[in-house]
């Protein structure tokens, strides 16, 4: 469960901060060419576990014909999404469930997304996790699942908001493979910056002793288009159908055995 306090935070920066922008823009570069070969003449059914506010579910059904369903295990992040919705969309079909417990019959859906959510499942309890994910996805369904990477790159910011594990590729191309996953892409992202944050994870954190804190807050304008730069190159390197070899987050898309 993420700390409470977060979706405050979250709900402040999430339109606007540079992680936010540059790992959507990731995120839809890689989806694109792979929503648009498979697009159906119908609006597709499409659940977002772990949701938070709820915006990013309003950002995907804006983006492909999917009828979003997102769901929070937490009341903080839903209360968010109810506060903001214009009273149609994706908000509006809310709804709090857990990862491992979702209230929806097998193959509902033609894609879910959950993203940066498996970190807060507890060590050995992912399988199953990733089995009740499987269950709902409709066979051929997308399975598109982004996670934080490489335990070496634990913060204060981890700390703050409960993470407890970070994956590998190897760990979820298994967790993909042993749940009946054939897997479209999974690669690394945000990997540009990976040096500068290992020098602040590793050794700035360290030295300074200070408290686990949020880092989801505006910083001045010129950073943040600095940022916001390297995850943009990023975007058209993935978008290009090439991946990266390592870099803090993991981005896995995957498609349903029939």
């Amino acid at each position: 469960m993420m700390n409470p306090a977060e979706y405050a935070n979250i709900a402040k920066c999430e339109r606007e901060f540079w992680w936010y922008r540059g790992m959507e823009k990731i995120l839809f570069r890689m989806l694109d060419p792979i929503v648009k070969a498979r697009t159906p003449a119908r609006v597709s059914n499409a659940v977002e576990v772990g949701c938070g506010t709820g915006y990013m579910a309003t950002r995907l059904e804006q983006q492909y014909p999917w009828r979003m369903f997102p769901t929070d295990l937490q009341r903080e992040g839903l209360v968010y999404g109810l506060q903001y919705g214009d009273g149609r969309g994706a908000t509006t079909r809310m709804a709090q469930a857990a990862i491992n417990a979702l209230p929806f019959p097998d193959g509902k859906f033609d894609a879910l997304v959950c993203l940066d959510v498996m970190v807060y499942v507890p060590r050995g309890d992912e399988g199953s996790a990733v089995r009740e994910l499987a269950r709902v996805i409709a066979p051929g369904g997308l399975l598109v699942l982004r996670t934080a990477a490489l335990e070496i790159l634990r913060s204060h910011h981890a700390e703050f908001t409960g993470e407890l594990q970070r994956f590998t590729r190897e760990q979820m191309l298994k967790l993909a493979a042993e749940n009946g996953i054939r897997i479209l892409r999974c690669t690394y992202a945000n990997s540009m910056l990976m040096p500068i944050a290992l020098a602040k994870f590793r050794l700035i954190e360290p030295l300074m002793r200070g408290k686990p804190s949020s880092g989801v807050e505006p910083v001045a304008p010129w950073l943040d288009r600095l940022l916001y730069g390297a995850l943009d190159a990023e975007a058209s390197w993935l978008g290009s159908g090439r991946d990266l070899p390592i870099g803090q987050s993991l981005i896995l898309i995957g498609e349903k055995f029939t």
